[in-house]
């Protein structure tokens, strides 16, 4: 039988004790900022999906997005109705999506992002199944500092020192 590590049972005492919390460095923390983020993560995939099947396709509809995004025509629908709400796609009854041109600037930022997160993940050794299903979401939070530095860190090679380690 392999032998495992043993973790110490706490004492009573730690146990109705909760853990330790950081304090947050200003006022609600990064929490503020991630659910900014989340609220724009549906309207970026979708406006970026609608570029994406409009550039291969010629044009995007509903059914090619619901496939797309796998999900339901209705769940589509109401979301394309936000969108449209939002000012970044245009639709009429039975036609294709298309992006206004606010619409079009937010798919090629994301687009963007995507692809500079995807390439810093790449070169840093992540398998590229794995990369691709990461960057998805990690598009969507990462700073403008961040972006840069993983940019520069690409461009470079993956030659620069990363937190005092040299990178491979």
């Amino acid at each position: 039988m392999p032998r495992t590590a043993r973790v110490p049972a706490k004492s009573p005492a730690a146990r109705s004790r909760p853990a330790p919390v950081a304090a947050p460095a200003a006022p609600g923390g990064a929490f503020p900022k991630v659910r900014r983020d989340h609220a724009s993560e549906t309207a970026e995939d979708y406006v970026e999906a609608i570029d994406a099947i409009a550039r291969s396709k010629g044009a995007c509809r509903v059914a090619d997005l619901a496939r797309h995004m796998g999900v339901t025509h209705v769940t589509v629908v109401r979301t394309l109705e936000r969108l449209v709400a939002a000012g970044l796609v245009a639709k009429d009854p039975y036609g294709p999506a298309t992006l206004t041109a606010s619409g079009a600037r937010m798919a090629r930022s994301s687009r963007d992002r995507h692809e500079c997160v995807l390439a810093f993940l790449r070169a840093i050794g992540v398998p590229d199944q794995i990369a691709a299903r990461d960057a998805e979401g990690l598009e969507h939070h990462a700073s403008r500092a961040t972006l840069e530095a993983m940019a520069r860190f690409v461009a470079s090679g993956g030659r620069r020192r990363v937190a005092g380690i040299a990178a491979p």
